[in-house]
């Protein structure tokens, strides 16, 4: 059974009785438990504060290649996932997910290939332990061309 202290501590007290076999005696065990709770940061926020077309040569343009620059606020990521879907971000087309080392400030740069022009939603999550944050865009790619 559990119940209120008798004394002036608020902490909860445990109580157990054991039935004895050995004569219907009973025996009481009193005393407090506790418990942690840690609290941690987890990433906060995430940004793409720059959206770049990587320029190829003609043999090279079977994929457009754009480069994400993105920040973070909180705890630093482990990893990063990147879905591209289509415009209404409703249909997914490819995702992308991968290992990233973040030592000392959050600004990282991903790469990643379209295989024809268009417009995409792109979604960039940063991901830890205990956390994850999302950033979104809508992206034209026109063949080796980003706006």
């Amino acid at each position: 059974t559990t119940g209120p202290s008798s004394d002036s501590d608020s902490s909860p007290t445990v109580e157990s009785v054991e039935d004895n076999p050995d004569g219907g005696c009973h025996i009481f065990r009193n005393g407090y438990y506790g418990s942690s709770i840690d609290v941690v940061e987890g990433i906060l926020e995430v940004n793409i504060i720059q959206m770049t077309s990587i320029q190829m040569t003609e043999s090279q343009a079977e994929n457009s290649l754009v480069d994400f620059v993105v920040t973070c606020q909180g705890s630093l990521p482990t990893d990063v996932c990147t879905v591209i879907s289509d415009p209404t971000c409703q249909v997914s087309k490819s995702m992308v997910c991968d290992p990233i080392v973040v030592t000392d400030e959050c600004l990282l740069t991903i790469r990643r290939a379209f295989e024809e022009p268009g417009t995409y939603c792109i979604n960039i999550t940063l991901g830890d332990d205990t956390s994850q944050a999302l950033a979104s865009a809508l992206i034209s790619v026109n063949g080796g061309e980003s706006t």
